[in-house]
């Protein structure tokens, strides 16, 4: 890539961008018009339950699947440019259980995850071990590591090619919660150092309210609401948003006992007649709603 061609892309407004993205099954559609944009050093929470189109997504972006209609941009570039797979390499992935070989040392992962890359691999390994603190265990095996510390190694090894955008896919939904808390404090400390961009994908709303930027709630392949992380917890208008909270353990045994869960019906609405579009409410605070709907979130909103 040419200095001029890599600066373009640095500069892009949007990292990835989608356009009423689509996708069909035999049996189901798992997204349903998506249309998402994630600035350039965001952390986007993208929440919803099982179904509700996120892994699909991750297929598309990382081109396992083809969309059967609309587009997405990754840097710029539309995913039916040749040039897409050039912006893919600038893309790294954290997932839930990271791909780690537990009879190998850490530094043995992070040296085979180099060499399947066709990349020299000395210099950078006691480097990276250390970025995600992980210092002095190179010579361990992985199967004495705690599911945390395999976490780290699988960190690192998202990091080898040097990836501006990271896809987080429930990257702590297997880790217990004082875990969970230092694994976010790890990729929000290599955003700010490394400028890195999130898409920080999950199915608990309480797992991305203390990292993301901005919060998409994701419904059968669609986005119902959008809004900063604070917003979303501080005015849920969706019922499909409130109904996700509702549903968000609480620590307190006798509270969990006691609380009740609110199901999301999707009967309540009523698009017969008036349709919903994507509204803006409130600045910066966006929802799936139609005109009735809109009257009464303002209402909510005060």
């Amino acid at each position: 890539m040419g200095i001029k061609q890599k600066e373009e892309l640095i500069h892009m407004e949007y990292v990835l961008e989608t356009d009423a993205l689509i996708k069909r099954y035999r049996h189901f559609t798992a997204l349903n018009g998506l249309t998402m944009h994630i600035p350039k050093g965001a952390i986007y929470g993208l929440v919803g339950r099982n179904g509700a189109g996120k892994t699909t997504l991750i297929r598309l972006i990382c081109g396992l699947q083809a969309p059967d209609s609309g587009t997405y941009t990754l840097y710029g570039v539309k995913h039916t440019d040749a040039s897409i797979c050039r912006a893919r390499r600038r893309m790294g992935a954290v997932v839930e259980t990271p791909a780690v070989y537990l009879d190998m040392t850490a530094a043995d992962n992070i040296r085979q995850q180099y060499q399947i890359l066709g990349r020299p691999s000395e210099d950078g390994i006691a480097e990276l071990l250390h970025l995600v603190g992980l210092a002095d265990t190179g010579t361990k095996k992985v199967r004495n590591f705690s599911l945390g510390m395999r976490q780290r190694l699988g960190i690192a090894r998202a990091l080898i090619m040097e990836p501006e955008f990271i896809i987080a896919d429930e990257p702590i939904s297997a880790l217990d919660v004082s875990i969970r808390a230092q694994i976010i404090n790890l990729l929000n400390e290599l955003k700010k150092e490394h400028s890195l961009t999130y898409l920080f994908i999950a199915h608990d709303l309480s797992v991305v309210r203390f990292i993301s930027d901005r919060i998409g709630v994701i419904y059968k392949g669609a986005l119902m609401e959008l809004a900063p992380g604070e917003e979303i917890f501080a005015h849920p208008l969706h019922p499909y948003t409130r109904s996700l909270l509702s549903a968000i353990p609480m620590p307190d045994p006798a509270s969990e006992r006691g609380k009740t869960c609110t199901p999301y019906n999707p009967s309540v609405h009523d698009y017969s007649v008036d349709k919903p579009a994507w509204t803006e409410i409130a600045p910066g605070h966006f929802v799936f709603a139609n005109a009735r709907e809109c009257d009464e979130y303002r209402r909510m909103l005060g």
